[in-house]
């Protein structure tokens, strides 16, 4: 039994950019409800990035949605046009993956997906199955229903033209197969990011062109990382990572600009619509405190990820840390065989800095602290103690064991 036609609109309108074209997603569940046959959502999987963070579970979520409405989710790997790379918003040719790697990257982010989606309900698919046994004849037809001018309408491909970049031929066809998924799963619609729009939208075309019914191309916003600037990656050191530890999480949370707290809750969040409104209330009105608001958003992010008894814990170890300034509980230990040793090399060693040079520089921001005192000597050699507390910015810490 599906909801509402309105009812599922205005779970699905929430957040999105754009539904193309709106009008069609509504007769399709119209069509749905009448024949009492859920839509097929497909949502194409990257496989050349496996570590998700929660800019990739906004388009996850939307599914997830669907999902509850009672609609079948499809995740396609792209093995095979992962061979290819998605040139979305690339300014040069990717580094084309093996067929292997593109495999075991797609079981990661399945995996990974698991934390977001039903996944026992999901069907996951591998575009190979069917790209491969395109054989010459086929693929000549296929690209035929297509113009070069067509596909050169994408900004990225214009903007590489005007600079005199390099486009490889084999990065034309990437929308074309990415299309062709659409017409091979007989997806009812599909979502993705912004930077998806393009190629989605040449899912549309194939159909059309094969004399199947069009899919509705929905396109999520791009999610802004803790910067509060630049969409999240872990190339720009902003991303909140779904596997991370729940400190980490809920640490990073804290750590957004106010302007961002209601779009996270939004989009990568499990909230109900009406209590959407209410948290949108709360932000508007100026004797409250953003705070409050972004402590319930790390909370939600660790329940998601975790459970609600482990997101607990980690506002209590926070509020341990920075509130009362006290030392966390759980402090890793660092098991040491010598009796001395340079701070640099020791925060290298013990993974508390990524390089001696990251180090150096912690160092010199008065980030690196010991049993409390602050640490200001690039140079310094430190006598080890067991039970010696180091601590390395806001949530990083070390216990010394001999």
């Amino acid at each position: 039994m599906f909801a509402s036609v309105k009812e599922q609109m205005d779970i699905i309108r929430e957040g999105t950019v754009e539904i193309i074209p709106e009008d069609e997603l509504v007769k399709k569940f119209e069509k749905s409800i009448k024949k009492n046959t859920p839509l097929n959502i497909k949502l194409g999987c990257d496989p050349s990035r496996p570590d998700l963070h929660i800019g990739h579970s906004v388009v996850l979520n939307k599914l997830r949605q669907f999902q509850e409405l009672g609609h079948n989710a499809i995740l396609i790997v792209g093995d095979y046009t992962g061979m290819i790379g998605d040139p979305s918003g690339k300014k040069k040719t990717r580094p084309q993956l093996t067929f292997e790697e593109t495999r075991i990257n797609g079981e990661s982010y399945f995996e990974q997906a698991g934390k977001i989606l039903d996944v026992s309900k999901a069907r996951v698919v591998y575009n190979s199955e069917w790209l491969s046994k395109l054989d010459l004849k086929e693929l000549i037809n296929l690209l035929s229903k297509f113009t070069v001018q067509r596909i050169l309408e994408r900004d990225d491909f214009t903007n590489r033209l005007k600079d005199q970049t390099e486009i490889a031929l084999h990065e034309l066809l990437y929308p074309i197969m990415q299309g062709y998924d659409s017409y091979a799963i007989y997806a009812d619609v599909e979502l993705g990011g912004t930077d998806q729009k393009f190629n989605n939208l040449v899912g549309r075309d194939v159909q059309k062109r094969f004399g199947k019914e069009q899919q509705v191309v929905i396109t999520m916003p791009l999610l802004e990382g803790t910067d509060g600037s630049e969409k999240m990656s872990k190339s720009m050191d902003n991303a909140i990572g779904i596997t991370e530890d729940p400190k980490d999480i809920f640490g990073k949370t804290m750590s957004i600009p106010d302007i961002l707290i209601y779009k996270y809750f939004q989009l990568t969040t499990k909230v109900s619509l009406e209590e959407l409104a209410e948290i949108k209330k709360t932000l508007e009105n100026s004797d409250n405190n953003p705070r409050d608001t972004k402590r319930r958003l790390g909370y939600e992010l660790v329940k998601l990820y975790y459970d609600a008894g482990t997101a607990e814990k980690t506002i209590e170890e926070f509020d341990k840390v920075f509130i009362k300034k006290e030392i966390p509980d759980d402090i890793p230990d660092y098991e040491v065989n010598v009796e001395s040793i340079k701070l640099v090399d020791l925060l290298t060693e013990a993974k508390l800095s990524e390089s001696k040079t990251n180090a150096r520089k912690l160092i010199e921001q008065g980030a690196v602290s010991i049993d409390g005192v602050k640490q200001t000597d690039m140079n310094s050699v430190i006598d080890l103690a067991d039970g010696m507390v180091f601590k390395v910015g806001k949530r990083k810490f070390m216990k010394i064991k001999k």
